[in-house]
C-alpha cells in the first residue's frame, strides 16, 4: 500500500510536533508517522505507586549495552513522545554553551551558529508552549527579543522559604522557565508533574502545544502506530523516495517529496543504520560517518536535602533553580553545571528509589522533610561514545566524560545546602538508563565530512532529508535540552517553507 504526501514527519515528539506546527501554515500536505498511541487517561496517570513503583507506563524495549547488559531506557512511545512525561522546563541555552570553551576533562566544540541567530526561534518556541518565567532573576540569561507572555509558575510557601534559605547562603535562585498552566494541572489531581503522564491540557507537551496547533490546519494528519522500519531512496541515493512502517502487523510504504526524522536521538541514529543500502553502505545519510557517534546523555545527580525541622508541604515543588556555578567563575576555572528543583519526591515515589529496601512508613517519613534536586553537568561529544545496531537490536556505547566537573558541581551544592540550613544532604548519581537528555547521533554542522545536517537540519548526503530532533545538538549544554530542539525544528520548518 503506497500513500503519498508532500512531507512525512517520523515522530510526534518536541522536534516531529514543532516542525509540523512551523510547517502548518503552507499548503504542503503533511504526514506525521508516530509509532505509538495517544496516552489515554486513567486513575494510573496521577498514581505515584503505579507510576514510580509498578512501572505502570515503562515500555518494555530493552536496549544492550556493550558490555552485553540488556536494560530498559527511559524512554516512552506515545503521541508527544518523552514529553508527555517531562519535567516541562525550557531552558535556553546559556549564550556561553555556543562558543567552545575548556571543561575540565576536555572542551566543548561550540556550535556553528550564534545564540543571536538561534533567539528569535527561541521566541517561537516560547509561544507555542506557553513558557511562563521571568528574564530578570538568573545572572546567567541570554537576552530575549520578546519577554516570557506569561508569569513564573509561583513558589508554594515551602519553597518560597528554601529560596530565601539560598539567597541568605550567596545563592542566585530563579525561576524555572516552565510549559505548565499550573492550575489547570492541579485541578486534574494535587500531584507535581515532573515524570507524571500528561493526560489532560495541564502541561504543555509536544502534543497539547505545536501538534495541537499542527492537526488544527487540513492539511495536517497524523496516523498512529505505525512503526518506521527503514527509508528508501532513489538508485543514485540522493533522494529519499519512501518510508517502510508497520502497522497492526501490515508493512506499508508512503512517498513524498521530504521526510524528516524526529524520533529521538537514539531511534533516530537506529533508523538511519537499518536503512543502510548500497548507495548508503554504511547507513543513510552518513557519508560522515558520524550518524549514530557523539552521543551525549548528561551527567546527572539527584539530591537530597533533608532538614528535620522543616517540613516540605509543596504539592509540585518544581518552581526554582541556580546556575552560579554554570560558567567558569568558581575556583575551578571551568563551567560546573545546572541545579534545579525536581518535583515533589512523595514517600511512594522515594520508596522506589532507595538503594535498600525500606518500609513504606520510614520512606513516607523521610519525604515529608525532604527537598529532591536534580543536579546536571555537560557530557562533551566523543565519535566513540555512540549507538548503534546489532542484529535489529539498539546497541549502547555511551562513554561518560566531564565527571571531575560533575563530582565538584556536587561538592559545592552540598556545601551550599548545608550553608542554607540542610543538615542531611544524600546524593545518586544516574546511569545510562536514566536517558532523558539523549542527544547528538547526528550532529549539525557546516562541514559534510564532519556533520551529518547543515544549519537548517537538512542533510548534507541526501538533498530531501531532515532530521529535527536532538540528534542534531553539537554539545549537550548542562540545561533541559526540549526548547532548543523546538527552536531548531521551527527554524527548519521555515526553511523548508521557503523553499516549497
Amino acid at each position: 500500500m503506497t500513500q503519498t504526501a508532500d512531507i512525512v514527519i517520523i515522530g510526534s515528539g518536541i522536534g516531529g510536533a514543532s516542525l509540523a506546527h512551523s510547517l502548518a501554515p503552507s499548503d504542503l500536505r503533511i504526514v506525521i508517522l508516530e509509532r505509538g498511541d495517544y496516552l489515554k487517561d486513567s486513575p494510573e496517570a496521577r498514581d505515584d505507586r503505579a507510576i514510580f513503583q509498578k512501572g505502570f507506563y515503562r515500555s518494555s524495549e530493552e536496549w544492550l549495552g556493550t558490555d552485553g547488559e540488556s536494560f530498559l531506557p527511559g524512554n516512552y512511545y506515545y503521541v508527544g513522545g518523552n514529553s508527555k512525561f517531562f519535567g516541562a522546563v525550557m531552558y535556553r541555552y546559556r549564550r556561553e554553551d555556543f562558543a567552545p570553551r575548556p571543561h575540565m576533562d576536555g572542551a566543548s566544540p561550540g556550535w556553528p551558529m550564534s545564540y543571536e541567530a538561534l533567539s528569535p526561534w527561541y521566541d517561537a518556541a516560547e509561544s507555542i508552549f506557553r513558557v511562563r518565567g521571568s528574564v530578570s532573576e538568573d545572572p546567567t540569561e541570554p537576552p530575549h527579543d520578546t519577554p516570557y507572555a506569561y508569569p513564573k509558575v509561583p513558589d508554594e510557601p515551602a519553597i518560597a522559604a528554601v529560596r530565601r534559605r539560598l539567597e541568605r547562603a550567596g545563592i542566585h535562585p530563579a525561576a524555572l522557565p516552565l510549559s505548565i498552566d499550573i492550575d489547570a494541572w492541579l485541578k486534574r489531581a494535587k500531584t507535581g508533574w515532573d515524570a507524571f503522564p500528561n493526560t489532560g491540557a495541564g502541561k504543555i507537551d509536544a502534543e497539547v502545544g505545536p501538534l495541537t496547533s499542527a492537526l488544527a490546519h487540513p492539511n495536517v494528519s497524523l496516523l498512529t502506530g505505525a512503526s518506521v522500519t527503514r527509508l528508501e531512496t532513489d538508485e543514485t541515493g540522493r533522494r529519499v523516495i519512501a518510508a517502510v512502517y508497520v502497522k497492526d502487523g501490515i508493512e506499508h510504504r508512503i512517498s513524498a517529496d521530504r521526510f524528516a526524522v524526529a524520533a529521538g536521538a537514539v531511534q533516530t541514529a537506529a533508523l538511519l543504520l537499518r536503512s543502510a543500502s548500497k548507495a548508503h553502505p554504511t547507513g543513510l545519510a552518513n557519508g560522515s560517518d558520524q550518524v549514530g557517534r557523539n552521543f551525549m546523555n548528561h551527567n546527572t545527580t539527584a539530591m537530597l536535602t533533608i532538614d528535620p525541622f522543616a517540613a516540605n508541604t509543596s504539592v509540585y515543588q518544581k518552581t526554582i533553580a541556580f546556575n552560579d556555578f554554570y560558567n567558569a567563575d568558581n575556583e575551578y576555572g571551568a563551567p560546573l553545571g545546572n541545579v534545579q528543583l525536581l518535583g515533589h519526591i512523595t514517600g511512594n515515589i522515594l520508596k522506589a528509589n532507595l538503594p535498600v529496601p525500606a518500609p513504606a512508613w520510614v520512606a513516607k517519613l523521610i519525604a515529608r522533610y525532604a527537598y529532591g534536586w536534580f543536579l546536571t553537568s555537560e557530557d562533551l561529544p566523543n565519535p566513540e561514545s555512540r549507538v548503534m545496531v546489532r542484529d535489529n537490536r539498539i546497541v549502547m556505547h555511551w562513554i561518560r566524560s566531564n565527571m571531575r566537573a560533575h563530582e565538584a558541581l556536587i561538592a559545592k551544592t552540598r556545601a551550599v545546602m548545608r550553608k542554607a540550613g540542610f543538615p542531611i544532604v544524600l546524593t545518586h548519581t544516574f546511569g545510562r538508563k536514566t536517558t532523558s537528555h539523549q542527544c547528538g547521533t547526528a550532529r549539525m554542522g557546516s562541514d559534510p565530512q564532519a556533520s551529518v545536517v547543515d544549519l537548517d537540519c537538512r542533510s548534507h548526503d541526501v538533498e530531501n532529508l531532515y532530521i529535527t530532533d536532538a540528534s542534531v545538538l553539537p554539545t549537550s549544554a548542562a540545561v533541559n535540552p526540549a526548547l532548543t530542539i523546538a527552536a531548531l525544528a521551527i527554524k527548519a520548518g521555515s526553511a523548508i517553507s521557503r523553499g516549497q
